[in-house]
């Protein structure tokens, strides 16, 4: 035990005389002297066998009440275990944090015991230190709640949510989950809020996010965690009462009710929407970042279907897939191990060939031949789709030139090759084809550019401002798989396109089903008052082919007449057509 009781004989050095204060006449005679210099609190403690007894301090200590028996004073329990580590440790030295039990302003420090090395004394001693660190320990707490918390909504971002769900479920009994039940992780995202930035500028957009963080505080609960983890991005920590779908339901319409409102920011009334991704909580799992990777995989899969997705185990497969093309196809741009393909583009009216298609292909070394359709929206996703839109082009006029090379004279040929709208979107498309074409000596009309309609629909203006560049260019301009977008008749009326081509899904089995007819001869009619030519893709019969003759359309291109083929095979197939 400890005594705070001093010894009627004598007294310490510095000691006080009043109750609860302590002495001995056993302490060393330079002990108490020793103490009263020093500028942080400090004491002496004497252990005889299992019992400890304060010898002497120093004012700082004493005025500060931290001797022991004080309401306020030093743990005894703590002082003890730090004694009885520093009496056994080789470093004769022991610490560890305590907090001050001022109910007012706690104080926090570091206990220091050391042992002392004092001849003639029958017990040992030890010197007790302690060092406040409670200023620096409220300005590290203070800078880290500021780090843990979005400056513009003022709720938690990104590492204060992970924070905040962690500490629930640490606080839950029984395994972390107990008590709290099942809970799902919410993820949001505003749609086309990058458009709304570049077009009504940064601070609409950062008006926009606060407006939806304050309604999204209104619509949830108390028990509920709402934060913001990227731009236009928010998390959510949502307690259930079940998994079941009309639960999820409920939870995931109020989260959409913010969006049912127009948002008035500035001078302008804007109407939004979002995507939502859900994770569900599992039993024994309570990694809040993973649960957090886990809804933004569904919320990938929200924006293209434009429904509230739930994370399952094969989106984290599919995920792993895509991360791995990316890497390879990455590899494969650099060293060049992509190839283009050729499909002719066949004259109906008299079955000569007019041109090729140019087609990525791509064949790994390791996981074969990899389809367009899933690397192409990898290299749309990463940001690859720049290079690899160059290359194709740059690539296509090499084979051009190769071409006429063999022929001995230049090809009555045009090279269609497609541009994707996020390359339209993010690249100099203009300036990007001039040097290309510059580059390689190729005439701008014997290269054709395919787009597609949500070019136009996602941004008309600036569609046809490069569009209109392009046409300057007297680069010709394709407007692919027509009729299966939502392009406004009055901007196609205004953009300067050349050809329609016709959707093959309209044209394979267009003999067997007559609303397909009708929509292709509607195609036709349109394009012939807008003054434009078409394709029809996906001719495989002769019949077809017969068929879309007879209508007027100008051009075709399908299995029928040929796959797409490597150039050597393309040009060989174009030699007999004209031979």
């Amino acid at each position: 035990m400890v005594s705070p009781t001093p010894s009627s004989k004598a007294r310490g050095k510095g000691v006080p005389d009043r109750s609860g204060a302590f002495g001995s006449a056993r302490a060393h005679p330079m002990v108490a002297a020793a103490l009263d210099p020093l500028p942080i609190p400090a004491a002496v403690v004497m252990r005889a066998g299992e019992d400890l007894e304060l010898m002497a301090a120093n004012p700082a200590f004493v005025e500060r009440e931290l001797a022991p028996g004080n309401p306020n004073g030093l743990d005894l329990r703590l002082l003890a275990e730090l004694v009885s580590v520093a009496h056994r440790n080789d470093s004769g030295k022991a610490v560890k944090p305590w907090t001050s039990h001022d109910p007012v302003k706690p104080r926090r420090y570091d206990v220091t015991v050391a042992r002392m090395d004092l001849r003639g004394m029958e017990w040992p001693h030890f010197l007790v230190s302690l060092i406040d660190r409670t200023s620096e320990i409220e300005t590290h707490d203070s800078f880290r709640r500021e780090t843990m918390r979005d400056s513009l909504t003022g709720l938690p971002n990104r590492a204060g949510f992970e924070d905040e769900v962690e500490s629930r479920l640490a606080e839950a009994p029984t395994g972390g989950r107990g008590n709290l039940g099942a809970f799902a992780i919410f993820t949001l995202d505003i749609a086309r809020f990058s458009q709304i930035n570049e077009c009504a500028g940064s601070i609409v957009g950062d008006e926009l996010i606060i407006t939806v963080a304050r309604r999204l505080m209104g619509r949830m609960r108390k028990t509920d965690i709402v934060a913001r983890i990227g731009g236009n991005e928010f998390a959510l920590f949502v307690p259930l009462r079940s998994t079941n779908e009309r639960e999820l339901m409920r939870i995931t319409n109020r989260i959409r009710s913010v969006f049912a409102d127009p948002y008035r920011l500035s001078d302008l009334e804007i109407q939004i929407d979002g995507a939502i991704g859900i994770a569900l909580s599992k039993q024994g799992q309570a990694d809040c970042a993973n649960y957090i990777r886990q809804a933004q995989i569904a919320l990938k899969r929200a924006k293209q279907t434009r429904q509230a997705e739930i994370y399952t185990p094969e989106e984290l497969d599919k995920a792993r897939r895509r991360f791995t093309l990316e890497t390879e196809l990455r590899k494969a741009i650099e060293l060049d191990r992509l190839e283009l393909y050729f499909q002719p583009l066949i004259d109906l009216s008299n079955g000569f060939v007019t041109g090729f298609e140019a087609l990525a292909r791509w064949k790994d070394p390791d996981y074969g031949m990899i389809s367009p359709a899933e690397f192409i929206p990898v290299a749309e996703e990463c940001g690859l789709i720049l290079p690899l839109g160059r290359w194709a082009l740059d690539r296509a006029c090499q084979v051009l030139n190769e071409w006429d090379r063999k022929a001995g004279e230049e090809l009555p040929l045009k090279i269609s090759v497609n541009v994707s709208a996020a390359q339209f979107a993010r690249d100099d498309i203009p300036n990007m084809v001039s040097g290309i074409l510059r580059a390689n000596k190729t005439r701008p009309d014997r290269i054709m550019l395919e787009l597609t309609e949500s070019v136009v629909v996602s941004d008309p203006a600036r569609a046809a401002k490069v569009m209109n560049a392009l046409r300057a260019l007297d680069v010709s301009l394709a407007m692919d798989d027509f009729g299966t977008g939502y392009s406004n008749l009055a901007y196609l009326q205004q953009l300067p396109i050349d050809v329609l081509k016709i959707d093959r899904s309209f044209v394979t089995h267009m003999l067997q089903e007559r609303d397909k007819v009708a929509i292709v001869r509607a195609i036709l009619s349109l394009a012939s008052a807008l003054n434009m030519e078409t394709t029809a893709e996906g001719i495989e019969t002769l019949e077809i082919a017969h068929t879309l003759a007879a209508l007027g359309c100008s051009y075709g291109q399908g299995y029928f007449y040929s796959p797409p083929v490597p150039a050597s095979r393309a040009y060989d197939f174009m030699m007999e057509r004209m031979g």
